[in-house]
């Protein structure tokens, strides 16, 4: 298509026309009257070789031939007629695929490659697709006060930013020392190991449990068995938010150590967001208007 026209040629469109499209996923491109780019959503950015083609196909034949990633690992196709919306949204949905992420709801899920990265403490891989399907698309039919934004890490690296989600989950790796079986090496291998140096030895070993991010780098490092147990699980973080006005997330005092259980949790928050926060407040607002531990209480319990 030639998207070179000046603003004022291409088809009129309502408000209506335009807020009903965006219902869809698709979003108007300022520089046109009529002119809109569709998010395909993806499974946390991750889609098939025939999913990438099929993509590509649309692009050309009802886009302008480009797309563009967004920051929900979603896929833009870009500079699609308005008069084109309908028959690109069949042509993906007749090869698995579908059009979204805006709107007051759950959010397209996003994750970082923990499954496969060498510091990842959890398959996010499998556990954002869980959630992508139990609350992306099992919550599609449940309006919220405001959009809700879940992202997961696989370690406390944060790479996807869990913490300035209104939901994030950082995979942990919950230490155990038992400092009887301490040689007093001179050269401690856990001390060395610790990035934040949350262990330290001075003579004697020393571990600041309240310093420990639980990133699990000191795993197996001691020959003696200092370190003698490692338990994996999961930090989840609420109230977090990035744009106009940013706000870091704080972490439930509760470390999960079973997926079910961090699942009902996950659930919990966005039934208690739908129920106690206003129309047009952020999550974020909600735990400042309501207080953290009060919402905290109502999550744990």
């Amino acid at each position: 298509m030639d998207n070179t026209k000046p603003i004022w040629q291409g088809e009129k469109l309502t408000p209506e026309d335009i807020k009903r499209v965006k219902g869809l996923g698709c979003l108007r491109d300022k520089r046109y009257n009529d002119v809109f780019n569709v998010r395909v959503i993806t499974r946390n950015g991750k889609l098939t070789v025939a999913e990438h083609k099929a993509i590509a196909t649309a692009a050309e034949e009802y886009g302008n031939g480009e797309i563009a990633m967004t920051s929900r690992q979603c896929i833009e196709i870009q500079g699609v007629r308005y008069r084109n919306i309908e028959p690109l949204i069949r042509f993906l949905n007749n090869r698995g695929l579908e059009t979204g992420g805006t709107g007051p709801l759950v959010r397209p899920v996003v994750s970082c490659k923990g499954t496969t990265c060498q510091y990842g403490l959890i398959d996010t891989f499998a556990l954002s697709e869980k959630i992508h399907n139990r609350f992306y698309k099992g919550f599609h039919e449940t309006p919220l006060p405001h959009k809700f934004k879940i992202a997961v890490g696989g370690c406390p690296n944060n790479c996807v930013k869990p913490d300035i989600n209104d939901l994030g989950i950082v995979g942990q790796m919950v230490p155990t020392f038992d400092t009887d079986n301490c040689k007093q090496c001179k050269k401690c291998q856990i001390a060395e190991a610790c990035p934040i140096k949350a262990a330290t030895y001075v003579g004697v070993f020393k571990y600041d449990e309240n310093e420990c991010n639980n990133c699990g780098r000191c795993k197996d490092k001691c020959p003696f068995g200092v370190g003698v147990r490692f338990v994996n699980g999961y930090k989840m973080y609420i109230g977090g938010r990035w744009g106009k006005k940013v706000n870091m997330g704080r972490p439930l005092s509760k470390i999960f150590t079973s997926e079910e259980e961090l699942l009902d949790a996950v659930e919990r928050t966005i039934l208690f967001y739908r129920d106690e926060g206003i129309a047009g407040e952020r999550f974020a607002d909600t735990i400042a208007r309501l207080g953290f531990d009060y919402v905290e209480s109502k999550l744990l319990k």
